[in-house]
């Protein structure tokens, strides 16, 4: 009979101590595989003297053990304890098997696994110390060699084909290892015992340097490192094959050579990431704590925002204009870390892509999409089978913030509160798009997609589900998407083939999501606040609280309607957002005259036209088009450049200036506590048209905001009986916004859950999406008399 012995290795339940021989099978759920846990496992039972077996199965590590029932105890609770540092052990299951009399231990040919329990491999880990010693050191035999890697690092799911985790399932195989990687790869002992992705320059994949148009290598190895970092010295573009696509590098202190980067991959102002070799580099330009070390350390090694020092120092006043922040993130792979130690200055590692368009990831599709940008390639023949951006992360009150899951932290699975009796597929959000796939009490997260704006990002979609579907043989039976029918992603639910369920509301996805990573069931006030999402009846909806569970939502507040003249041109011109703040009266034109300085005359009474008679000018409760009006009031940002700039421009301005509250009005009005923001917006134009401090007057608009977030979830709470908030939507990755709603919240008693383990903007709305439908699908009644028209599921 199987024993389950705790759910995430909670306990080991010990086997019987005796001298009699005994045997067991165990089975060990997680992240087992390609973390050096087999070789890990024959180390262990050779100290006890045990005999037996372990391998490989698609969603497991099953392990044979055979010997005194003492040492399978032992066996048993070290297995548990002393786990490789990438492993995560979340199931260990204990069968009491027939003895076959087996002396010595194995790690045999991999085997079939439940379906049901298939687990995807590993993420992608940067390099670990001893490799980058090894790589780094005259005397080693992979002295200089681009792709060291051992159990405890290296690429695993950008490599991996299919399950289980073997090299010959992987773009490995096509490098056969010589006699020198087979004596260490059979070693027990040795760290490359049975890793995967084991080569040395004699077998392992080759690098090269190639002009652009020439389609054939003009350096090898040693030499292609040495053109690469010429032409990057001279102010050149370099286009670079890393681990899960290409990176675009550029001399980050150069500014001729950052404007050109941005002219050539059509990016005008959007900050662009830096990559540095260590921590002595990253603090000779930003401020570091120490979480913030920690991260840019960790195995993930995810871009980290910091806040600069005085002044940019070396780097180019480009690379993040009007921002108090650099992304910055340490060299992972020994190919960054060889051609930094070549340049030995600061470079912009950008996404290998042109705007709007998926990371590129083959070398024949680099030639031709990055042709006219690039000055030259550094190339090399490892397959990426699957693409993966780098990851994205802030500290905000000394913990993590992710605002882009991607390489390091997926394919990890997370847990849903109630589980699904169906297999399911969730297909998110039209921005910051990710898809989750679900099995049981199981979610598994795409990386980031991105925006499904071009069809080469559609195609991006279809082929990462295809790939993840195929790793964790899961066939889904239904689909869920957002309410919006004109989100692409609602069509890609429409044409999949899938049984449609219901709808899920954007901001209740967004609610739920965060509940549903903290394994919260019931009723919270959930804040979401965010660019633009269909509501329930009909209008744009980004500034909300909503009284929740997993299956159905209340919306108690919101902010007051205003009109977008121009639609979806609002979201990138904060002017027009101020205008429809100022609606159809005049009274205040003059406190925004600043958002409207340089605004043709023609565009703008077309505009107020707009407002004023509802022609195409929609209906917006909207925090995030808040920010852009404030931006816009006081002569910060008119026209925005990128999505959020005007946000961004504002939290960086504000910093941890101290401001005060400024007016705003609080009102019932249907039945909903609603937020009037135009107050605070004169506020904030006289101030400025007064000679006002900037910084003061942004970090007031902040404050206020605040202050009336507080105060309404405050009311919600005593009304409802409801003593937690939950906070969600792409407004709170502004810090300065998350930190002070959180703490005076729970200064005033309320428990508060922020995002954690997905991003608080779209990135997290497909797991909010399967949160939501597997509740449903499992009958879980809800505590919330829902005022949505949406159509709930018959269960």
């Amino acid at each position: 009979m199987a024993v389950v012995l705790g759910d995430r290795a909670t306990g080991v339940r010990p086997v019987a101590r005796s001298a009699e021989r005994r045997a067991v099978l165990v089975r060990v759920g997680g992240v087992a595989q390609g973390v050096g846990f087999r070789p890990f496992v024959h180390r262990l039972t050779e100290e006890l003297g045990l005999g037996g077996w372990v391998r490989n199965c698609s969603g497991a590590v099953e392990v044979h053990v055979e010997g005194e029932g003492s040492a399978i105890a032992r066996f048993l609770e070290r297995l548990r304890n002393e786990a490789p540092p990438l492993a995560r052990l979340d199931t260990l299951e204990v069968e009491e098997v027939d003895a076959e009399g087996l002396q010595s231990f194995a790690i045999v040919a991999s085997g079939d696994a439940r379906p049901e329990s298939v687990l995807p491999p590993p993420p992608d880990v940067a390099a670990c110390e001893r490799c980058v010693a090894e790589s780094f050191d005259p005397a080693n035999r992979r002295y200089g060699y681009p792709f060291i890697t051992c159990t405890d690092c290296g690429p695993r799911f950008t490599v991996v084909r299919r399950m289980p985790y073997d090299r010959e399932r992987t773009s490995m195989a096509a490098f056969g290892m010589c006699a020198d990687c087979e004596r260490e790869y059979s070693a027990l002992g040795n760290r490359r015992h049975h890793s995967q992705t084991n080569s040395c320059p004699v077998c392992g994949p080759v690098l090269w340097y190639e002009e652009p148009g020439e389609n054939e290598p003009a350096a090898l190895g040693d030499a292609a490192l040495d053109r690469a970092a010429r032409l990057v010295l001279g102010g050149g573009i370099l286009a670079l094959r890393g681990i899960g696509g290409f990176h675009l590098a550029v001399d980050a202190t150069s500014e001729r050579a950052v404007q050109r980067l941005r002219e050539r991959k059509r990016r005008e102002a959007k900050p662009l990431a830096l990559m540095v070799r260590d921590l002595d580099e990253v603090r000779a330009l930003a401020v570091v704590d120490e979480e913030e070390a920690r991260l840019l350390t960790s195995p993930e090694r995810p871009i980290v925002l910091l806040r600069l020092r005085e002044g940019n120092g070396p780097i180019a006043a480009g690379v993040a204009p009007g921002l108090g922040w650099l992304g910055v993130m340490l060299a992972y792979s020994p190919l960054h870390l060889l051609l930094l130690e070549r340049v030995r200055r600061p470079l912009v590692m950008t996404s290998g892509n042109l705007s709007e368009e998926p990371i590129v990831a083959g070398s024949s599709e680099a030639r031709a999409q990055l042709g006219s940008v690039a000055d030259g390639f550094l190339l090399h023949d490892r397959e990426i089978v699957v693409r993966c951006d780098d990851s994205v992360v802030r500290v905000v009150d000394g913990k993590p913030l992710l605002l882009r899951r991607a390489r390091g932290y997926v394919p990890v699975p997370l847990r849903i509160p109630v589980a699904s009796p169906r297999a399911l597929l969730a297909v998110g959000a039209h921005l910051k798009n990710t898809f989750t796939l679900v099995r049981g009490d199981r979610a598994f997260v795409s990386q980031h997609v991105g925006d499904l704006e071009t069809l080469e990002s559609v195609l991006h979609w279809e082929s990462l589900l295809a790939h993840l579907r195929s790793l964790l043989e899961l066939e889904p039976e239904a689909v869920v998407h957002d309410l919006h029918p004109g989100y692409q992603s609602t069509r890609l639910a429409l044409e999949s083939g899938l049984e449609v369920l219901p709808p899920v509301q954007h901001h209740h996805a967004h609610v739920a999501a965060v509940m549903a990573e903290h394994g919260i069931t019931e009723p919270v006030v959930g804040v979401a606040y965010d660019g633009l999402g269909l509501g329930s009846d009909g209008a744009v909806w980004g500034a909300e609280l909503l009284v929740a569970d997993l299956v159905s939502y209340r919306r108690v507040g919101r902010m007051r309607y205003v009109r977008l003249p121009g639609g979806d041109l609002a979201s990138r011109s904060p002017w027009r957002v101020a205008l429809g703040f100022l609606g159809e009266s005049r009274e205040a034109d003059e406190s925004f005259a600043l958002a409207f300085r340089g605004i043709e005359r023609r565009l703008l009474e077309l505009a107020r036209r707009q407002v004023a008679g509802g022609f195409n000018g929609p209906l917006a409760s909207s925090m995030g088009r808040l920010f852009d009006a404030a931006a816009a009031v006081l002569g910060v940002c008119s026209e925005a450049r990128y999505e959020g700039e005007a946000a961004m421009l504002l939290e960086s301005l504000a910093g941890q200036v101290c401001g005060e509250v400024l007016p705003y009005c609080l009102i019932e009005r249907d039945g909903l506590l609603e937020f009037d923001p135009l107050p605070l917006l004169v506020a904030l134009g006289e101030g400025a048209r007064s000679g006002g401090d900037l910084r003061y007057l942004a970090a007031s608009f902040h404050d206020t905001v605040v202050r009336a977030t507080v105060r309404m979830v405050q009311l919600v709470c005593q009304g409802w009986g409801i003593g937690q908030a939950v906070l969600a939507g792409g407004c709170f990755q502004n810090a300065r916004l998350l930190s002070e709603v959180t703490r005076q919240l729970r200064e005033c008693g309320v428990r508060v859950w922020v995002p954690s383990q997905l991003p608080p903007n779209d990135g997290a709305v497909s797991y909010g999406q399967a949160a939501v439908a597997a509740a449903r699908l499992a009958g879980m009644e809800s505590a919330v008399v829902s005022d949505s028209q949406e159509a709930l599921p018959c269960v």
